[in-house]
């Protein structure tokens, strides 16, 4: 982690022993398992009941973290993400975003973005969970359930990471609960810096988590601004941020099972996902 504000340029040579690592992990995913209690839950939030995914080892108290999907919301690889990071000692809960429309399918929307049929439902999905006061009424909600588990570490800050659409909400989390919130990362977040009053970088001012934020290639090739944006609200506002473009791996490379996922770029992610949480919410 920088002790500013750092932008760096990664390679696909430059992933290193750090993924290799990383990989490992998930390849003992059997064997970590058995370490670890889960659970299909239900968080009463302002606008009804969440179900949600929770995870955490067997034994102890741990920090607790706010998983944010991408748009095609909970489903089994999120559970396995949520696996994998409670493994390195978190208590990781993942809600199911669009409660709003009812409990999440054994595949989560179970749609095709590439769909032109599919989209305008999802979007319309998504439109709920980003209206102005939506994503901070869930979080509060999640938040106050974490603390409320025996699992979770009593007075220790938490941590929330996001993908694709999950990125903005990372920092509307982070700004809403700046008491709360120790740790934030963005894997491909999309509109993280726009020309809207309510554009989550004009959050930044708010937090005081330490953030770490991953660029897709092609949305950096589409948006090349957006990174330097952020840098320079981060450094106004004294926050603490790294952020980093992912050479080669394109939108959605974080996800298991995608048509995008990139294995080694994941595995570095992840990798830098849990230093920032074991370094911010120890």
């Amino acid at each position: 982690m920088c002790d500013d504000v750092c932008f760096t340029d990664l390679t696909r040579r430059e992933f290193g022993a750090g993924a290799l690592a990383a990989g490992a992990l998930l390849a003992a995913k059997g064997a970590y398992a058995a370490d670890l209690t889960e659970s299909e839950v239900s968080v009463t939030t302002a606008d009804g009941n969440a179900d949600a995914f929770f995870v955490h080892p067997k034994t102890g108290t741990h920090p607790g973290v706010l998983i944010w999907t991408d748009i095609m919301g909970l489903r089994p690889a999120f559970r396995d993400m949520g696996r994998r990071l409670a493994s390195e000692g978190f208590a990781v809960l993942t809600p199911n975003p669009f409660y709003r429309n009812g409990p999440a399918g054994p595949e989560g929307l179970g749609l095709n973005f590439a769909d032109p049929d599919a989209r305008p439902k999802m979007m319309g999905l998504m439109g709920a969970l980003t209206a102005p006061g939506a994503a901070e009424r869930d979080a509060g909600a999640y938040i106050a359930w974490l603390e409320n588990q025996g699992a979770v570490k009593k007075g220790a800050k938490m941590g929330t990471s996001g993908y694709c659409m999950g990125g903005p909400l990372i920092m509307r989390t982070a700004a809403a609960y700046p008491d709360k919130i120790g740790a934030a990362a963005s894997f491909h977040g999309g509109g993280l810096a726009t020309d809207k009053p309510e554009s989550p970088h004009l959050m930044i001012p708010r937090m005081k988590a330490q953030l770490y934020i991953g660029v897709a290639d092609n949305d950096d090739v589409k948006e090349p601004m957006v990174k330097d944006t952020l840098k320079a609200a981060f450094a106004a506002a004294n926050v603490k941020a790294e952020i980093e473009v992912y050479k080669g791996a394109d939108h959605g490379w974080c996800v298991p099972g995608g048509r995008v996922y990139n294995e080694e770029a994941a595995n570095r992610a992840y990798g830098k996902l849990v230093a920032l949480f074991k370094t911010a919410l120890a």
